[in-house]
């Protein structure tokens, strides 16, 4: 189902034996633009500390009463690396986390589920114990760059440029909550036009600039305009994504021609 993130950030989350904090970020890859880990704020009962988690894990969603209920214990989460969440995720941090809970990598070419790669606990094949285990940098190296995770809290405020001139900033985002893709960015149009908002779709982005904080489009302020309107998101739905996508579709033809 589709939900402005806004909706869902600060839902509560509970592991199956006892509170574990408040959902507070989302993590998404700036490639296919879809949720890798959601950041919970544990508050007094790990002294602040943030722990990430995959929606992969997420049990029931009580959205009446604003929680999240996850496959782990408050020991799981307890004994789990420590992230810091002020600073960019590395790979090698995901693959500490994968490690500690014994789950395949949602980059790993195995097991593969909505892009997330969680398949429970794995035992991998032969005496574990008799295997090498590599050191830190070993598998930082084998694994290569770090992953291009960005945060959505950071990237509300943005400045979107169309391509002859500004349109506003990003207010919320449209998530699907079934495969965690961010659908949509919503845009408040600001003294461009005012009162209104507007959806962007990711594809419709042609750069991000993440230090001056700002996303340029591949289309222009009429076009963007011109759009079918957003009135909320409990409007969208398969016919109103239909409509969206041919729409850009073939704006995006007649530019071509």
């Amino acid at each position: 189902m589709l939900r402005p993130i806004s909706e869902i950030a600060g839902y509560a989350v509970g592991a199956t034996d006892g509170p574990i904090g408040s959902i507070v970020d989302y993590l998404f890859d700036d490639a296919t633009w879809r949720v890798r880990w959601l950041v919970a704020d544990t508050g007094s009962w790990l002294f602040g500390r943030h722990v990430l988690l995959p929606p992969s894990i997420l049990g029931h969603v009580n959205h009446i009463g604003h929680q999240f209920a996850v496959r782990l214990t408050q020991q799981q989460v307890r004994e789990s690396p420590n992230i810091n969440t002020d600073e960019p995720v590395s790979r090698l941090m995901e693959h500490n986390l994968y490690d500690h809970y014994g789950w395949t990598p949602y980059w790993s070419s195995g097991f593969y589920l909505s892009g997330y790669g969680y398949t429970g606990a794995q035992t991998p094949p032969g005496d574990p114990s008799s295997a090498p285990r590599e050191t830190e940098d070993q598998v930082a190296q084998r694994l290569g760059s770090d992953p291009h995770l960005r945060s959505a809290r950071e990237l509300a405020g943005y400045h979107i440029h169309a391509r002859d001139g500004d349109i506003g900033h990003v207010a919320d985002f449209i998530i699907e909550d079934g495969d965690w893709s961010l659908r949509y960015l919503v845009v408040e149009t600001g003294h461009w036009w005012p009162g209104k908002r507007v959806l962007i779709s990711p594809r419709s982005i042609l750069t991000v600039d993440w230090a001056g904080r700002s996303i340029d489009l591949s289309v222009d302020r009429r076009g963007v305009s011109q759009s079918p309107a957003y009135t909320g998101a409990e409007l969208i739905n398969r016919a109103y994504e239909r409509d969206f996508h041919q729409y850009y579709d073939r704006l995006t033809l007649a530019e071509v021609a």
